[in-house]
């Protein structure tokens, strides 16, 4: 087995996706731009564009979907 097959269950994040957060922002928006990847993320809110950095594990955690 090689180590990509390990790995291929888990989504790949790509900067200018969209995805949906469990939890919704104060805004009321849960759909969130991904601007940066890395051990950390840097999310946009698509609803008021509020930005915040978020790490990697937490990310993964928090993650309902991919829209785009």
């Amino acid at each position: 087995m090689e180590i990509n097959d390990m790995n291929s269950n888990k989504p790949t994040y790509e900067v200018g996706q969209h995805v949906t957060l469990k939890k919704k922002h104060p805004c009321g928006s849960n759909s969130w731009t991904i601007l940066r990847t890395g051990m950390d993320f840097r999310l946009q809110c698509d609803g008021c564009g509020h930005m915040m950095l978020i790490s990697r594990k937490a990310f993964e955690k928090s993650v309902k979907g991919i829209i785009s």
